[in-house]
C-alpha cells in the first residue's frame, strides 16, 4: 500500500497526511498520528480508553520483532470491512484520533511539568 492508497482510502472521511516511516507509513490527523500502515495493513491509534472496542471485535495488536524478542505497540488493526465501508472507517477513525489527542495532551502536559 503506497501513500495513494492510504490517502485514498480515508479521503471519504478525513484528510490526512501521510509521512513514510519504519518501511510503512505514519498516517496523520492535524498534526497526531492517528494510524500506521505495514505490509499493507492498517493499524489505529488505541489507548485505555478505545482498546475495549478494539479487543470486542477481536482486533489484533501490531507487534514487531527487535533482537529476538516480540514488542507491541498501542495500535491495533483496522477491521477488513472498514476498507470499503466509509462509515464503518469513520466509527475506527474517531476512535484512534480520540486516542491520538489524549496521547499528544499527556505528552504536552508531561514536558510543562519538566
Amino acid at each position: 500500500m503506497d501513500a495513494s492508497d492510504i490517502t485514498e482510502l480515508f479521503e471519504p472521511v478525513a484528510h490526512v497526511a501521510i509521512r513514510r516511516m519504519f518501511g510503512g507509513h505514519g498516517i496523520y490527523d492535524s498534526g497526531c498520528i492517528v494510524a500506521i500502515e505495514s505490509d499493507g495493513i492498517i493499524w489505529m491509534k488505541a489507548d485505555a480508553m478505545t482498546l475495549p472496542a478494539f479487543e470486542q471485535h477481536g482486533l489484533k495488536p501490531f507487534t514487531y520483532s527487535k533482537n529476538g524478542k516480540t514488542f507491541s505497540m498501542s495500535y491495533r488493526a483496522l477491521p477488513d470491512s472498514a476498507y470499503d465501508d466509509p462509515d464503518e472507517l469513520r466509527m475506527w477513525f474517531r476512535l484512534a484520533e480520540e486516542a491520538a489527542r489524549r496521547a499528544a495532551q499527556a505528552k504536552a502536559k508531561g514536558k510543562r511539568s519538566r
